[in-house]
């Protein structure tokens, strides 16, 4: 595998539609849950940590295993109770195996799409066999994860406007240390061990659907 391939697949430009969805951000802000820099700062430590006991260990999981993947896509369907969530869920992962699809033509490729069409297709167990088929290690897929939580966020802190670009990547940059603690202590959980650790944030993003008017999609 090219180095450059861990490069590609962490780029904003990779067209998997993250940035459609605010990560429950948009529902938070407006119910004044974040209102400010410091509450977003805690917005992102929470939900890294989230991220790092909810849906590492099935990216891990399906990693290690691909074979799970049936087996992975019903119990990460079984835990994610929110609905906008839960359907994010399953958009991201259907197009993160179509894209893969096209973008690197495989026969493996093509038969793990075939596969997620054939499920739910929730996008951390189809991350875990996609990076996997792609040959990147599990440290860096397990790290490409993480990041990618934190500057989704982020991202989409600036576009509602509750902070400037600069700042954005300040706080980016401020995360690493929540990001190594957070590797440190989930990259070894089973799938089994997946547990809630941020509620009040998962029940504002079950309330996104219920905005009068919103930007994004989740």
């Amino acid at each position: 595998m090219s180095e450059w391939l861990t490069w590609q697949v962490v780029d904003s430009a990779f067209p998997v539609g993250v940035f459609a969805h605010s990560w429950g951000l948009e529902a938070a802000w407006q119910a004044g849950h974040v209102d400010g820099e410091a509450a977003l700062r805690r917005f992102v430590a929470e939900s890294i940590q989230q991220v790092g006991w909810g849906a590492l260990p099935l990216m891990t999981a399906a990693h290690r295993s691909p074979e799970r993947l049936e087996e992975l896509d019903a119990l990460n369907h079984a835990f994610l109770t929110n609905g906008v969530a839960n359907r994010a869920s399953r958009v991201q992962g259907r197009t993160l195996a179509a894209t893969a699809a096209r973008v690197w033509p495989s026969a493996a490729m093509t038969e793990l799409n075939a596969r997620a069409e054939g499920i739910r297709a929730h996008v951390a167990p189809l991350t875990g066999v996609v990076f996997r088929t792609l040959g990147l290690a599990e440290d860096v897929a397990q790290r490409a994860v993480l990041y990618g939580a934190a500057r989704g966020i982020l991202s989409a802190a600036v576009r509602l406007g509750i902070l400037g670009s600069y700042r954005a990547q300040h706080l980016q940059h401020e995360a690493a240390a929540e990001l190594d603690a957070t590797l440190d202590r989930c990259r070894g959980l089973a799938a089994e061990e997946i547990c809630q650790t941020a509620p009040v944030i998962d029940l504002l993003q079950g309330a996104h659907d219920r905005m009068y008017s919103r930007l994004f999609q989740s």
